[in-house]
């Protein structure tokens, strides 16, 4: 995926007011408010419908609410994460952002902002995609094959959103551009398996029309929409459709792995190798669009090298051993990776590089720079691993520094990598039993990204293998049964995709969840004490309506 900035530059005064009227109202209001007028076909050109699927996409910036509601922004799920045995919530301390704190113990409540949060920035952005195509059917000079194209652009972000709501909540509304009044819907109106049937079906359409590539960059294409359906059927373990899907990306030839781990994090190298699904934001023009969903993170950074960031979602220690190598490469995944603790620079044991590209240490590098505990807000309560993924080297020219989010910089965040599809498809055919050799290739190829990142010439310098002993090995044939495949295709998933909103949901769709979170929570606790009372039970798993949406939906979300 491109750009969108060249897409949307010709109706940004039309975004900008649209984003403007979103402060004012609530999800509620909106849904309740009543047309005062309509378009004509004849009002209504390509233009103006062109505006309306530019304000869909501007959904993706999340950051049209507040700062703290671009936390629970539709683009990242960090604050869901919180709920995983990766990340810790951060910042200056448990009160600060408490309602993110709930969720990291297990605490969850119908009135917690983040629940609420979710839930109004997904419907006001499926309202838009709605909105977006209704505008692009009644458009009267569209020809037919655009019309269809650009319809199925905003049916694959409309899917999008509905994934993000069917992931979070149990039950929830479902309406499309055809409902006259959304805010007649009822909650239990359609079951689970009907409302992924209607997400399936968006994507598979959107897929036989999308084109192979767009002209105008920032547009969908049918890899996008592929990289969806996979993802979708991934959580829903219809694994010949996450084959299938997966595939059409690889197969694509458009995308590849990047050359060194530490590519993930230069602007410069945005909509390039590994970005299939991404948004796209900008330091040279309105903060609006930077991204205020991640930069609020950034790591306190010593010398005010970013801004003094609020320095949330840190890695937990139970993340950090889970790179922990053996003596050939590869992970510990018979369950001792906590048998010992993976610390700062003076760790003797071998490390996956990809430790870190991820986070930082005390001793070792960050993007040339000596990452100590200066770079730490709460040291004390939260440890030392900030995240590093969304900041470029403080010195790169699109960063901008001294202003408000920290961190900021035109770097783009990318919802789907190529290494996820690969990892999709490798998990599809182990699940299958079926050529399991294909999918340990897969899985070797992203093993062999990172051991080739090992190169201390590569700048900014972000590691240093002269102090840390790094090891990536590749699995062999011998022993490579379904069982061990498993268990190393989802390792693969969580130490490559660490830190960018995966894990819980990985988790979730396993199966596994109340377990792995509740023994993290026992062990997690020699680091941060006040998860010597936190509990996950399996009744807590998916977030209940917000109680304030469910008050204010009479007895429709029953």
């Amino acid at each position: 995926m491109k750009t969108i900035n060249s897409f949307i530059k010709k109706t940004a005064f039309a975004a900008t007011i649209l984003t403007l009227g979103m402060g004012a109202v609530s999800c509620d209001d909106m849904l309740d408010t009543k047309p005062q007028g309509a378009f004509t076909s004849e009002q209504l050109g390509e233009d103006e419908a062109v505006d309306m699927m530019t304000a869909a996409y501007a959904t993706l910036l999340c950051h049209y609410f507040g700062n703290n509601e671009s936390f629970a922004g539709p683009l990242n799920n960090w604050v869901i994460d919180l709920r995983s045995d990766d990340a810790l919530k951060g910042g200056d301390g448990v009160t600060m952002e408490g309602y993110m704190h709930q969720l990291e113990v297990g605490n969850v409540e119908s009135d917690n902002d983040v629940i609420n949060f979710k839930w109004r920035n997904n419907y006001f952005s499926i309202s838009r995609c709605n909105t977006a195509i209704k505008a692009l059917i009644n458009a009267g000079n569209l020809d037919e094959t655009t019309k269809a194209s650009y319809i199925a652009e905003m049916k694959t972000l409309r899917a999008y959103y509905y994934f993000d709501m069917y992931r979070l909540f149990e039950k929830f509304p479902y309406f499309d551009e055809t409902v006259a009044n959304p805010s007649e819907c009822r909650a239990d109106e359609y079951s689970r398996s009907q409302i992924m049937e209607f997400i399936k079906a968006d994507l598979r359409d959107a897929y036989s029309v999308l084109p192979e590539s767009q002209t105008e960059v920032g547009r969908f294409n049918r890899y996008v929409a592929a990289a969806i359906l996979a993802k979708v059927a991934l959580f829903d373990s219809d694994w010949s459709t996450v084959e299938t899907y997966a595939d059409h990306v690889i197969s694509s030839g458009q995308y590849q792995l990047y050359p060194n781990f530490l590519d993930i994090s230069k602007p410069e190298l945005n909509n390039q190798y590994e970005s299939v699904m991404a948004v796209q934001f900008s330091s040279a023009n309105s903060p609006d669009q930077f991204n205020f969903c991640n930069c609020l993170n950034c790591t306190w950074s010593e010398g005010n090298l970013y801004g003094n960031g609020d320095d949330f979602y840190l890695a937990s220690q139970d993340l950090v051993n889970a790179f922990r190598t053996d003596a050939t490469g590869l992970p510990y995944l018979n369950g001792d990776q906590n048998a010992e603790n993976v610390t700062s620079a003076d760790y003797a044991g071998n490390v996956d590089p990809r430790l870190d590209f991820t986070l930082g240490r005390i001793g070792m590098p960050w993007r040339g720079y000596t990452y100590n505990e200066n770079w730490c807000r709460n040291l004390e309560l939260y440890g030392q691993y900030s995240g590093k993924k969304p900041y470029p080297s403080p010195t790169n020219p699109e960063v901008k520094v001294g202003i408000v989010p920290w961190g900021a910089s035109s770097l783009n965040y990318i919802i789907i990598r190529y290494a996820d599809v690969m990892l999709m498809k490798a998990e599809a055919l182990i699940e299958q039993n079926k050529d399991l050799d294909s999918a340990r290739d897969l899985i070797n190829q992203v093993r062999l990204k990172a051991a080739r990142s090992v190169d201390s010439s590569y700048t900014p310098v972000d590691i240093n293998p002269m102090i840390a002993n790094y090891a990536v090995g590749q699995y062999a044939a011998t022993g490579w049964n379904q069982d061990y495949a498993r268990k190393a295709v989802r390792h693969e998933r969580r130490v490559e995709l660490a830190m960018e909103g995966h894990r819980w949901f990985d988790l979730l769709r396993w199966g596994n969840v109340v377990e792995v979170v509740n023994k993290y929570y026992d062990f997690e606790k020699e680091f941060q004490p006040y998860y010597s009372t936190a509990n996950l039970s399996a009744d807590e798993l998916y977030f209940p309506i917000p109680l304030n949406q469910k008050d204010n939906a009479g007895n429709l979300y029953d």
